[in-house]
């Protein structure tokens, strides 16, 4: 039998930007026995959970479920609305923006990917005149959909969606807006309908506090016109009878019960504390985990304070630490992992995840964590993180009472 040797005490800190830790009272709920997806209660679970995950996306139109990752609901998103060799605009914030595209491609998409050049690229939003000025020139309209993050989870950065929406309609081009929100949704301002998005797609395991597993494609009225004459090869992925299917709570397959319990308790407890409250103790978190940041006297990844992100916050580590040496120091000593450079990043930079159930001093014993190991590593530090997020969530608390 195998020994295992790491037996710390207490719970692993798991600070990565999803999946999130998820909460006991949701683990509760999945544990919950399992019941005939075709039978009465089953029906009833489904059409609460559909009706309710549609305040999340702030949408009236259908939010399609799959028992699958995001990545899955990545190729439904594709699929249901695109045919063989349509152009594809995408836009390069970071590592998943990047793996997306790579995507496209192998589904026999032209995807045409625009951007910031090199590394400057991965520390700003989405450039929406950048997009309106190639729609512009695109007067055959063959560019099909423009597809972009919403929250790039490998960097903390979180473009402005409203603004991409806008530059579209000021380019007078058809092409169909698809944004990935997988690590923005319940954590970070979303309105799939407001904001004219045609498909949405987010997964489980981050802002709605689930173990990975469940994935989502909220659709549009264009979208669905559009998978009517869509010819990329689909079945499990395709809409139509799933959403036909879903008007009595169904699934034309067998769907993850158990998750789907989980999801929800985690919606029961998103409303009761209320999604605007949500992201704002998101907002607030964020704020001070910058603090911290700035305090150490090191860089915050996201080079534009404009759209930093309430998720995560990337920390840029100096010329000569590895930030994956840091981060195994700090997982061997403190038993808490923290999110690894992807991409063009690796090693320079970790990724601290406040999101989900985070709260004040899940925050402060992460960054103690955070300020330990970048010490036990040599780093040189301006001054205390720990003091300077302790000082800006007690003075934003005195300012509000």
């Amino acid at each position: 039998m195998l020994k295992l040797d790491f037996h710390p005490a207490g719970r692993h800190f798991l600070q990565i930007p999803g999946p999130s830790p998820v909460p006991d009272r949701i683990l509760r709920a999945i544990s919950y026995p399992t019941i005939d997806h075709r039978g009465p209660e089953f029906g009833a679970l489904g059409l609460q959970v559909l009706a309710n995950i549609k305040k999340i996306f702030k949408t009236e139109q259908p939010v399609v479920i799959y028992p699958a990752s995001g990545t899955g609901a990545w190729e439904a998103a594709l699929t249901n609305t695109l045919s063989p060799g349509d152009t594809v605009l995408m836009y390069e914030t970071g590592h998943f923006a990047t793996l997306w595209q790579k995507m496209a491609e192998a589904l026999g998409l032209k995807p045409e990917f625009i951007g910031l050049p090199g590394i400057e690229g991965w520390r700003r939003g989405v450039q929406a005149d950048m997009i309106e000025e190639r729609l512009r020139k695109d007067a055959q309209h063959a560019i099909k959909a423009v597809c972009v993050v919403h929250n790039e989870t490998s960097t903390g950065v979180t473009s402005d969606i409203a603004a991409v929406r806008k530059a579209i309609d000021a380019a007078g081009h058809p092409a169909l807006l698809l944004v990935d929100t997988i690590s923005g949704l319940a954590s970070a301002d979303y309105r799939h309908d407001e904001w004219g998005v045609d498909v949405t797609v987010s997964g489980s395991q981050k802002g709605l506090m689930l173990p990975p597993g469940i994935s989502f494609n909220a659709v549009s009225k264009k979208a669905l016109a559009a998978a009517k004459t869509a010819k990329l090869p689909k079945a499990f992925w395709a809409w139509g009878e799933i959403i036909e299917m879903n008007a009595s709570g169904y699934w034309p397959y067998t769907p993850n019960t158990n998750l789907l319990y989980g999801l929800s308790e985690a919606l029961e407890m998103i409303m009761e504390e209320g999604l605007d409250n949500v992201f704002a103790r998101h907002q607030r978190l964020a704020k001070a985990c910058r603090a911290a940041v700035k305090a150490w006297g090191l860089e915050v990844q996201c080079a534009d304070p404009a759209v930093y992100s309430p998720v995560l916050t990337g920390v840029m580590t100096p010329s000569g630490f590895d930030a994956d040496v840091i981060r195994k120091i700090i997982y061997q000593n403190f038993n808490m992992s923290l999110g690894t450079g992807l991409g063009k990043m690796k090693g320079g930079m970790f990724r601290i995840g406040h999101l989900g159930e985070a709260n004040d001093l899940s925050l402060m014993a992460t960054l103690a964590g955070c300020e330990m190991g970048l010490k036990l590593a040599g780093v040189p530090l301006a001054g205390s993180g720990v003091a300077a997020a302790m000082n800006d969530l007690t003075s934003d608390k005195r300012s509000r009472d």
